[in-house]
Order: C-alpha cells, then structure tokens, then sequence
C-alpha cells in the first residue's frame, strides 16, 4: 500500500506541477484582465461568476479540468512545437536546413576556440590544424563572432557547448524548431550509444528502472510541462481579449492591449526556458539508459555481451525486432539468450551468477 500511495502522489505531483499549476495561473490573469471585458459576449457572458465565491470555484474547476485536457492532448501540443504536427513541407525544411546551420557554426566557433587554446599551449599547431584554422577564421561569420568568443571566460564558453549539446548528433536527425532538437538529442541517445532504440523500448526500459531514476526522468519532464503549458495559455488569453477588444463595446481597452503585449513578450521567454529545461531531462534519461540497459536484458531473458560492439549488435535485433514483423532473421538473437552455450566471435558465455547464500557467494 505504500509503495502504491507513493506512486500515486508522485504522479500528482507532476500533473500538478506541470499542468494544472500554469493552468490556473493563466485563468486567473484571464478572470482578472479580460474577463470583465467579455460581458455581453455570447456564451462567455453567461460562464462569468457573480460572486467570490464563484470565482474561486470557477478558477479552481477550470484549473482542474483544463489541466487534465492538455495532460491529456500533451502529445499533440509537443508535437505542434517540435515542428512535427501541421508545419507544412516546405517550412519544416527550411527549419531543418536552419537548424543544420546553427549547429555546423556552433561547431566552427568552438573549434577554433580549441585550436587557438592549444596553438597558446603548445606553441605551434600542426600543418593540417593551422590550415584548418585560417579557413574557419576566414568565413564572414566566423570572422564576426570570434573576436567577441575570444573575450568569453570559461563559464560562457561552456555555455557554447551547452547550446551545441542541445542538438542531435546525426544530421538526419535535425528538427526544424530549437525544442524539438533539444528533446530529439536525448531520444537518439540509446540509439547512438548502444543501437538501444528507446522510443520503440520505452516503456520496457521504464518498467525495469529503479524507482529513484524513474522518478528523476518525470520531475525533470515535470519542468519541461510547466513552461509548455504557460506558453499554450497565454496564447489562448492572448486570442480572448483581442476577441474582446473587437466585439465588446465595454471593453478595457488599455488593459487588454497590455495584457496581450506583456503576454506575447512572455510567449518567447517561457519556450527559452522550455528549451534550457530540457538540459535536466536529457541527463535523466541518460542516465536511465545507462542504468536500464542490464535490468531490461534481463527481463528479456538476455545476458549482456562483453563488448561494446557485441551489445550493440544485440541492441540493434532487439529493437527491429520489437519494430518491424517477426522475420527468421531474429533467430540470431538466440545466441543472446540466457542458457545458450556461446557467443559469436567465438566468445564465451559468463557462467551464472551465484546465488545469495550458495558456496562461493561473497
């Protein structure tokens, strides 16, 4: 019972947090900046509370089941900013193209940042590496930034790197939006790694977690959700009192037109802050990739190879074999399986693990 009564106040905890904490947030600043604005308008009229009272259950109610529906639809409204749902052909490739751009000229100004570290350090660089230096320094861009990167101290070049590790490593992976390449960096990660296809494993790698690591992947989500949803609010209060300011003859029209200019400054601020957000999260599933990768072999009746190279292999069956229909091929995995006598290269199975309590156990 307590390891239920947890589970369930943890997932509270995050749909609180993450969704219906900015939900009521922004019906408040809708009830007290536009809704007085919307008397008379339709059906809008007839949801305003007369009393304090109401307004408190209103603001409370609505939080609730607004909260619960953009939990529900959080799929759709993620997608819609990764640049995956709606974006139209020609703008998602042009976003990608972008994307592949900013990150090449991160590279660039880094790696002369490098080169210019180890050119004081060691006096002289090599042939090939000075060559390359006087190319990237002489490209307009680069020749515009660099002055101002060579006065950047450690922490702000850090935070150069930190903008480059938002972004997937392959280029084929490229998203056309910043917040999609920053969730896309992370959800290539097992792949990259270990051929570990975690977007096709995910909830047998989160069935064989630790609870502590679980946990740290949804509170780091939990921030990530927050931002998002302020983001999406404030669009909609945005699109209500222009509403109100072209329908209402009562409206208040100096405080709708500042509320939907401070709204629509803060639009951009809490995507950023979505985006930073990320940088906690991709540790989190690092890490559950890291630690998951042992247990869900196990619970799949396999036994990890010794080898990098091996377990990628391994990895690399397993996920086509949870993706695509069931082929002969796959029976190559058997040699993975725990109880087989051998492994290919010509190496060898560990031999079981001793049991607690057995002769020769620790």
């Amino acid at each position: 019972m307590g390891d239920i009564a947890k589970g369930a106040l943890g997932g509270a905890w995050t749909l609180m947090v993450g969704w219906i904490l900015p939900t009521a947030l922004n019906l408040a600043v809708l009830l007290v900046a536009v809704a007085p604005s919307l008397r008379g308008v339709g059906v809008l009229d007839q949801l305003q509370p007369q009393t304090r009272v109401g307004t408190g259950v209103l603001l409370t109610t609505g939080a609730l089941l607004l909260g619960l529906v953009a939990y529900a639809c959080q799929n759709l409204l993620y997608r819609l900013l990764e640049g995956y749902l709606l974006w139209p052909a020609p703008l998602y490739a042009a976003g990608c193209k972008r994307s592949r751009r900013t990150k090449a000229r991160l590279t660039d100004r880094l790696t002369v940042l490098r080169l210019e570290r180890r050119r004081s350090e060691q006096g002289a660089l090599s042939a090939e590496a000075a060559d390359q230096l006087a190319r990237l320094c002489a490209q307009p861009y680069l020749a515009r930034r660099v002055p101002r990167d060579r006065r950047r101290t450690a922490a702000q070049r850090a935070l150069l790197r930190e903008q480059l590790a938002r972004y997937p490593i392959a280029d084929d992976e490229m998203a056309p939006t910043r917040l999609g390449n920053a969730i896309r960096r992370f959800e290539e990660y097992g792949w990259d790694r270990y051929r570990l296809d975690t977007q096709v494993l995910w909830n047998e790698l989160t069935g064989c977690l630790p609870d502590q690591v679980r946990r740290q992947v949804e509170l780091a989500r939990t921030s990530v959700d927050f931002f998002i949803t302020l983001l999406y609010g404030h669009l909609a209060v945005i699109a209500l009192a222009a509403i109100a300011l072209t329908s209402s003859e009562r409206a208040d029209r100096p405080l709708l037109l500042s509320t939907i200019t401070v709204l629509a400054l803060l639009v951009p601020a809490w995507y950023r802050s979505a985006v930073s957000s990320t940088d906690e999260w991709a540790a989190a599933v690092r890490a559950m990739v890291n630690i998951g990768r042992k247990p869900l072999a196990q619970a799949l009746g396999l036994l990890l190879p010794d080898t990098i190279d091996a377990e990628r292999k391994m990895w690399t069956m397993v996920s086509r074999l949870s993706r695509i229909p069931y082929h002969e091929r796959a029976a190559a995995l058997d040699v993975y399986r725990a109880g087989e006598t051998g492994w290919p290269d010509g190496m060898t199975l560990p031999g079981p693990a001793t049991p607690p309590g057995a002769p020769g156990s620790p």
